[in-house]
């Protein structure tokens, strides 16, 4: 059986930074026949639920992952040690459980796909990756954003 990551708030976890989880079914029926493995990139990287939003500055996950962008919450404090780890977590699992392919939540700053929120913390989208999905990308686990989310 196919093995994926899936981000834990997309498996009915309530570990999103708001205390909540985004299960659907249109998660369920993309995940039908295959192995998945759970995981918050965030909650393993030492951060508590409920916490703080927290949006990149200063570029995206792969600038992150370069030393020249941070990860910051609306008040200001540098979470960008916690999304590392949870990031080198992230890829340890993915591999400890045999996954090639990652199905992320969308827009988030460890696990955005393609669009993340552009540190202003207005709602704004720009173009950009997630530091958990950057590392994935770099170390060829294939990510892609989870439907209807």
């Amino acid at each position: 059986m196919e093995a994926i990551l899936v981000s834990a708030c997309l498996r009915g976890v309530p570990c999103r930074f708001d205390g909540r989880h985004k299960v659907s079914s249109d998660i369920e029926a993309a995940l039908a026949g295959r192995k998945v493995v759970p995981f918050c990139p965030e909650v393993a990287g030492g951060l508590a639920t409920p916490r703080r939003p927290a949006e990149l500055t200063g570029g995206d996950g792969h600038d992150v992952l370069d030393g020249t962008a941070r990860v910051v919450e609306d008040t200001g404090r540098d979470v960008t040690a916690e999304f590392l780890d949870g990031a080198r977590r992230a890829l340890a699992a993915a591999r400890n459980g045999g996954c090639t392919e990652a199905l992320l939540m969308p827009r988030s700053p460890s696990c955005g796909r393609g669009v993340v929120y552009d540190g202003s913390f207005s709602g704004e989208l720009v173009p950009g990756d997630g530091v958990t999905a950057a590392l994935f990308e770099r170390n060829g686990i294939a990510v892609r954003p989870a439907p209807g989310v």
